[in-house]
């Protein structure tokens, strides 16, 4: 009977130990200071577009998209530029029309120069499939994958 005893409180011990060892090791210092893992680079076409006004969020379909034509896009490469696509139907129907520039991120902020313009905005929300940007001005777009 001792040993029934002696067993169990091994089993006991082997346990608190590896239960103590799971909560060290994924409870360490490696956190991501907010920031999101999923990846920014690919093909982002623009979703929607809003606002935010005494902290109400107001969101509405991208008016930018050409009826009939393939969303309007941000494609942030690996080698950090950018080609922001535009489909007009102004002169020809769904006719693209492309700039080029460079991206930085930083933490969880996206700054784009276009044209010799510079955007900064706030990563909102990055997931596979969504990207989520906010402006200081509160001006808000949504992008898919």
């Amino acid at each position: 009977m001792r040993k029934v005893n002696v067993k169990s409180r091994s089993l006991v011990l082997v346990m608190m130990v590896a239960v103590f060892g799971f909560f060290t090791i994924s409870c360490s210092d490696d956190d991501n200071d907010g920031e999101t893992l999923a990846p920014l680079t690919g093909k982002w076409s623009i979703s929607k577009v809003g606002t935010t006004v005494s902290g109400v969020e107001t969101l509405i379909d991208a008016p930018q998209n050409q009826s009939g034509c393939e969303k309007d896009f941000m494609d942030l490469k690996s080698d950090n530029t950018v080609q922001e696509g535009n489909y007009d139907s102004t002169i020809d129907p769904c006719a693209l029309f492309t700039d080029q520039g460079i991206y930085s991120r930083s933490h969880n902020n996206l700054t784009r120069v276009v044209d010799g313009v510079t955007t900064t905005q706030d990563i909102v929300n990055l997931t596979l499939s969504e990207l989520k940007l906010k402006d200081a001005s509160g001006n808000i777009e949504v992008y898919i994958k």
